[in-house]
């Protein structure tokens, strides 16, 4: 599961490095930027949420 999570978090970060490509900074809520954006937001809330996992998996087997 471990590294199921990382690689959904290296995923994400790849994305990220898509889309700030595709952004364009004249027109930035226009056409492909706005989408980009949104892929960047939806991105970045799939990290912190995974690392909510980890962290919460983490003191789980503390706990035990």
């Amino acid at each position: 599961m471990k590294y199921f999570i990382f690689t959904i978090i290296f995923l994400a970060i790849v994305f990220i490095g898509i889309s700030i490509q595709s952004i364009n900074l004249d027109a930035l809520l226009e056409g492909d930027s706005g989408n980009a954006l949104i892929v960047i937001a939806g991105s970045l809330c799939v990290i912190v949420l995974m690392s909510i996992l980890l962290i919460s998996r983490t003191i789980a087997k503390k706990h035990k």
